[in-house]
């Protein structure tokens, strides 16, 4: 089960933890390990301010985030973040967003169930992306897919390359809407 807000998830976190987007010495880089995922660096030590500062938000105080999962490299999604986004995040290991739709955080699975535990975040050389490196539960895209990635340009045209897994209705079947 994942975090709560402002919890640590015992076995994601570690208190006291070196720098975050680090693995600790002597631990595998992810999916190096064949044991699992690294243990996520907290903001304990600071290091939520180093990575805040490294950031260059844009005009609406967003970066963007692509979410990887770990271990097999394959791009789930791309979404926003804003400064409480980023902390939360690091503060957690439960992925948080920024809902530009709904203009709110957005937990990833608040609704859902399908959660994504940060393994590590990586900040770009211009501060104004970064790639979280995730372990996916479930599905990622809210049409019930793994990826949101699931349209390719082939042959002239725009080509499903995936079907849904769970379909959109049970995922969100508690809320009006499906989160964007």
């Amino acid at each position: 089960m994942a975090a709560e807000p402002g919890t640590a998830d015992a076995g994601t976190a570690e208190a006291g933890a070196a720098d975050a987007g680090t693995v600790e010495p002597g631990a595998s880089e992810p999916g190096q390990d064949d044991t699992g995922p690294s243990k996520l660096l907290t903001a304990g030590s600071g290091a939520a301010g180093a990575v805040l500062q490294a950031l260059r938000f844009n005009g609406d105080g967003l970066v963007t985030a692509v979410a990887q999962q770990h271990d097999t490299g394959e791009v789930l999604m791309l979404a926003w973040m804003n400064r409480d986004a980023v902390a939360e995040t690091l503060a957690t290991g439960r992925v948080c967003y920024w809902s530009r739709s709904r203009g709110a955080l957005w937990r990833k699975g608040e609704i859902s169930g399908q959660t994504q535990r940060l393994v590590e975040l990586r900040v770009d050389c211009d501060g104004d992306a970064l790639l979280l490196l995730v372990d996916q539960h479930g599905v990622a895209c809210h049409t019930g897919r793994r990826s949101c990635f699931y349209r390719a340009a082939r042959d002239g045209g725009l080509v499903e390359i995936s079907q849904p897994l769970v379909e959109a209705e049970v995922l969100y079947a508690s809320a009006a809407a499906p989160p964007t």
